[in-house]
């Protein structure tokens, strides 16, 4: 069977027992490396691709994909915003909603909030409040009853529970025969929910729409509409088609709208990390150029043999890179099927490692998660592992030109 010369000895020089026991060791090493630092790319990629994921979707727990709000901050005509908004194919669900800042108090305890007031019955056709209702249920808002529902975190700050009063009071003043009073009225705590993020667990409260639009005095206005889609990547897309059919009217925003720089903070951080922990890939390749090197050293004779019986330079050029490139082929296998299994599996692993040692690497009272999320995609494995064949591939050239610059006579003169 025909073999091209460079393939055929180069996964040859790979197999073969060689004189130089340490460069077997270093071409071991140098394999052993490539496969880690794959494996820890992988595997701290698919966690912090969980981590993300994570807060997106307990940011969609209680944030709609979309909102359609007016120019100057009342929207009166919410009913046909809401019905305008609705006839498009990718609107499953819309509800009003009247949201503002407000100072919550209980005894001597005072601190902020935003106060959002919805509709039961609508509400949860945008945002599933009810999946986080650890006290009562958003059903329990009445109109006129002037309940509310708080953030677990925000009731730990106020020390209060389900069935305490709390003041809550809105920036506006009241002009009273007494002088001008900030405007404020006592509410009775219904339930508690809890996201597992601190941005709505200590600073959201909802009471009903009624309720609030009597607090911040709106008559029948509210602030805007909140929308559910079928798709919430799409979210910015339909944002856009939505101003359009709105005719300017009213202004539609989405939900990356208003976390934006967060994500982009969480993409900036994975992509120095992944940046950062590629050195381990890097450190590896450089071991492949010392083994090719010493490789190239110890095989003198049989360069100078084959370049006699009629190899050309390219051809013997090629025989180091075909070694060196089987060296960073066999890492990255060996590192992707490694990184998968371990990404797949870290919950258990960490688990694992946390009842030997006795140790705890996620307090959920801090982190909000008790476990270690994993999500692996596809296109993190197949950059990683290009990006590390490719980097062991270019490590090649130097040993590998060396190579092709032997001359045969000097090569024997001392054999």
């Amino acid at each position: 069977m025909y073999h091209p010369l460079s393939l055929f000895v180069g996964l040859r020089y790979t197999r073969s027992r060689r004189r130089n026991h340490f460069i077997s060791f270093i071409s071991l090493i140098s394999t052993l490396g490539i496969a880690l630092g794959v494996v820890v790319l992988i595997t701290v990629l698919s966690v912090m691709n969980g981590f993300h994921k994570e807060v997106r979707e307990r940011i969609l727990g209680m944030a709609s994909h979309g909102d359609v709000q007016a120019l100057d901050g009342r929207m009166i005509d919410w009913e046909d915003a809401m019905r305008l908004a609705s006839l498009h194919p990718r609107v499953l669900g819309a509800a009003p909603y009247i949201e503002g800042q407000a100072m919550l108090s209980h005894r001597r305890e005072v601190t902020g909030a935003v106060v959002r007031g919805v509709d039961p019955v609508l509400e949860p056709n945008v945002v599933d409040v009810a999946s986080h209702m650890v006290a009562g249920a958003l059903s329990d808002l009445e109109a006129g009853e002037f309940r509310i529902v708080l953030g677990r975190e925000l009731a730990n700050v106020l020390k209060v529970t389900v069935g305490d009063k709390v003041t809550v009071i809105v920036p506006q003043i009241t002009v009273t025969v007494a002088g001008s009073m900030p405007r404020l009225k006592r509410f009775t705590v219904s339930g508690l929910f809890e996201v597992g993020m601190g941005e709505y667990d200590r600073g959201v409260a909802i009471v009903h729409i009624a309720d609030a639009a009597v607090l911040q005095q709106l008559g029948d206005a509210v602030t805007g509409v909140r929308l559910r889609l079928d798709d919430v990547w799409e979210a910015r897309r339909v944002a856009l088609e939505l101003a359009d059919s709105l005719q300017g009217r009213y202004r539609v925003l989405n939900w990356t709208d208003y976390h934006r720089n967060f994500f982009a903070a969480l993409k900036m951080e994975k992509r120095m990390m992944g940046l950062l922990l590629f050195f381990i890939v890097v450190i590896a390749a450089f071991n492949i150029v010392s083994t090719l090197v010493m490789m190239v050293v110890d095989k003198q004779s049989d360069i100078a043999i084959l370049k006699t019986f009629g190899a050309s330079p390219g051809q013997v050029m090629r025989i180091f890179i075909v070694q060196g490139a089987t060296l960073g082929a066999i890492g990255t296998l060996v590192g992707i099927i490694a990184g998968l299994a371990l990404a797949l599996n870290i919950e258990s692993a960490v688990a694992a490692v946390e009842r030997v040692f006795g140790i705890r690497f996620i307090d959920p009272s801090v982190y909000y998660i008790a476990k270690l999320p994993s999500d692996v995609q596809i296109a993190d494995v197949v950059l990683v592992g290009v990006g590390s064949f490719l980097l062991s591939l270019l490590m090649t050239l130097a040993p590998a030109w060396r190579a092709y610059r032997t001359q045969p006579a000097e090569a024997l003169r001392y054999e």
